[in-house]
């Protein structure tokens, strides 16, 4: 008796996965908000889904790595697997993007080039995922914290509750934010850098594909320490000119 296996591959089951979650959030969860929430929080609706999960199953996939690995190491299946769910994110979101909001060219600059660093790494070189989901730890980590902030912010003006979790969330979510792009994530960075600058990586990723890893990642920490800059500025301005009200 012959037995006949369909594969679907990870890919387009995340791929599904993903396009089903923002349609909910869409037609369903975010229905009553006006036209560009509700696409801003279909967005955060799918980024909430990849984020915290993707965390923990980065850091499963390179914790339960049996053999000793390195940042050069090939890439084992449950690291692969990790990559492809987060490659089906970027790719709904970039969607997303493309659609509603063709001229973000930041988001959708940043979305190409993370595409660029986890299809490189999962279907071109194969190595190298132990970098690669440590910076992807880094980068997710803060998501859920940011998502809920995000929602809370497009919401501020007409919902009381949301203005006040705005309010509550802010500092915390900010210096939480800057330690992990500021502090942490270079340091790791740094790490890196100087393993694959010592050739030891040469012969499994070809130096101009980790430099282009190296570029991308580095774009990515300027790009978050100057949003979060911005906001750290804004949180203190109304003080300041309520400060010098009160002088007056």
């Amino acid at each position: 008796m012959e037995t006949n296996c369909f594969y679907i591959p990870d890919l387009l089951v995340f791929l599904v996965g993903f396009l089903l979650v923002y349609i909910f959030g869409y037609v369903g969860v975010f229905r009553g908000w006006g036209s560009k929430q509700q696409q801003e929080a279909s967005s955060c609706l799918i980024s909430l889904a990849h984020g915290t999960p993707a965390v923990l199953m980065a850091i499963h996939a390179i914790l339960s790595t049996e053999q000793p690995c390195s940042f050069a190491s090939a890439n084992s299946t449950r690291q692969n697997f990790v990559l492809e769910f987060s490659i089906a994110y970027f790719l709904v979101d970039l969607l997303h993007y493309l659609v509603f909001f063709p001229n973000d060219f930041l988001f959708i600059g940043h979305h190409l080039g993370t595409l660029y660093v986890l299809i490189t790494c999962r279907y071109v070189v194969k190595h190298g995922a132990m970098a690669i989901l440590g910076i992807l730890v880094l980068a997710e980590v803060t998501s859920a914290c940011q998502n809920i902030w995000s929602l809370a912010s497009a919401r501020k003006k007409d919902d009381p509750t949301a203005s006040k979790l705005h309010r509550f969330m802010s500092p915390p979510f900010y210096a939480f934010y800057s330690t992990v792009r500021g502090i942490l994530a270079p340091l790791f960075l740094y790490e890196i850098g100087v393993f694959y600058s010592s050739g030891v990586a040469d012969n499994v990723i070809p130096r101009l594909v980790w430099i282009s890893w190296m570029i991308v990642v580095v774009a990515g920490i300027l790009g978050s320490m100057l949003w979060i800059l911005n906001l750290w500025m804004e949180l203190f301005r109304p003080r300041s000119h309520l400060e010098q009200k009160i002088v007056s």
